[in-house]
């Protein structure tokens, strides 16, 4: 069984009782053993990460200390460093992760992330110099798949920095299993970096599949860490696989879906005829939206995660006719998208998102594309959820249109259970 260690740095301003509570709930949740640790000082969480019991799954909550603070930057394993405060900026050592902004529900996001690490490994692949450009590769779980289709996952969370590319890691899991291969994307968000600096992290990140290969599980060796190497070698030579990048699906969460839909309708421009984009020569044969935000000029004027439109574009919707940058990153402005689509919403979700998901289903069909919307219970988060019947059907229609079977053209309604 896993053994998961929690460690509660020094002056963290949390009720201790609840931090309890936390943890258990997710240890059995997960069905891991754990222990809860209260540090007394930085040589204190030194020697905890230097334990047997620091070895596996680490989880450090962060307090003020300084000195409990420098340690996060030095490579002392995949440790899950956890501020229940925002704290924009801080890299984390080789292997570990550092997750922000989420208050002490933080500490469930962390443990969850420590044990999908263990359970579920995979490449952390660089496709830029800058901290927050890069992907994690997950290979099919199946053996014997050949060259797997791949499925690019883009995180949500209104374009804001504390939500990060783990929280899409139990869909990570679940497409593995399923025989398909899995590019989990990070990037630049806008609340920092600027709108710019997101589409093109999105765009870059599509577009670096065309140099990827994979390594087997025997063969850690073969991708270096810090980048993608030149060309992609068939399956067998000097033990990897390769990717069969004319299969690809794009799909993203709540804002991570107008990130997606958005790169696919770049690419599309670009690609010259058929019902497809081409990205640095991976071919998208389907674009997902999960919950999406998907009308950028009403979210913005309906004020759509307390303004986080327009926080992100920099900008309010202007009247009238709409001008870049709302132009170019609203979904429902770029139809036709000339690619094959599926629109998946919570019936229980923000009734603005499930109107935006309605009528883009509808503009996208009545434009042409060849559109599938599916409506089911569930909330937001629902629909990342491996366990619920919305992602269950939302998993299995995406494996089928990557094995090439067909739906009816233009189908559009509520599929209910």
């Amino acid at each position: 069984m896993i053994e998961v260690l929690v460690v509660v740095g020094p002056g963290v301003v949390a009720d201790a009782g609840l931090l309890e509570e936390i943890a258990a709930r997710e240890f059995a949740a997960a069905g891991v053993s754990g222990t809860l640790v209260h540090a007394r000082d930085a040589s204190h969480v030194l020697s905890l990460l230097s334990s047997p019991e620091g070895a596996g799954c680490v989880v450090v909550l962060l307090g003020p200390s300084g000195e409990v603070r420098s340690l996060i930057g030095r490579d002392l394993g995949a440790v899950v460093w956890v501020d229940v405060e925002r704290a924009d900026g801080v890299t984390a050592g080789e292997g570990a992760t550092h997750l922000h902004g989420r208050g002490v529900g933080g500490l469930a996001w962390g443990i969850r992330h420590a044990v999908h690490r263990v359970r579920h490994p995979s490449r952390r692949i660089a496709y830029g110099p800058l901290p927050e450009q890069w992907g994690e590769l997950y290979l099919p779980d199946l053996p014997d798949v050949g060259e797997p289709p791949v499925v690019m996952l883009i995180h949500g969370g209104y374009w804001r920095s504390i939500w990060a590319a783990d929280i899409m890691g139990p869909l990570c899991a679940d497409l593995a299993g399923r025989g398909l291969a899995v590019w989990n994307l990070e990037y630049r968000r806008p609340d920092l970096h600027g709108w710019d600096a997101t589409t093109a992290d999105v765009a870059a990140g599509l577009a670096a599949l065309a140099a990827a290969r994979a390594p087997h599980a025997h063969a850690s060796d073969a991708l270096p860490p810090d980048g993608f190497p030149s060309g992609a070698l068939p399956p067998g030579t000097d033990g990897t696989v390769a990717l069969d990048l004319t299969r690809v699906a794009v799909v993203g969460h709540s804002a991570g879906a107008q990130l997606a839909l958005r790169a696919v309708a770049d690419a599309a421009g670009e690609a010259a005829g058929g019902a497809h984009a081409v990205a640095g020569g991976a071919r998208v044969v389907l674009a997902v939206s999960l919950a999406g935000v998907l009308d950028l000029v009403e979210g913005d004027r309906r004020w759509v995660g307390t303004g986080a439109v327009g926080a992100a574009l920099g900008g309010r919707a202007p009247e009238g006719r709409a001008a870049p940058p709302y132009a170019d990153a609203s979904p429902l402005l770029r139809l036709p998208l000339r690619v094959r689509q599926l629109v998946v919403q919570g019936a229980a979700d923000d009734l603005d998102l499930v109107d935006f998901s309605r009528r883009y289903a509808r503009a996208a069909a009545e434009a042409g594309d060849e559109v599938t919307y599916l409506e089911m219970p569930g909330d937001h988060f629902d629909v990342i959820n491996p366990a619920t019947p919305i992602w269950q059907a939302t998993a299995e229609t995406i494996a089928q249109a990557l094995a090439g079977d067909p739906t009816p053209r233009g189908q559009i309604g509520r599929q209910l259970t």
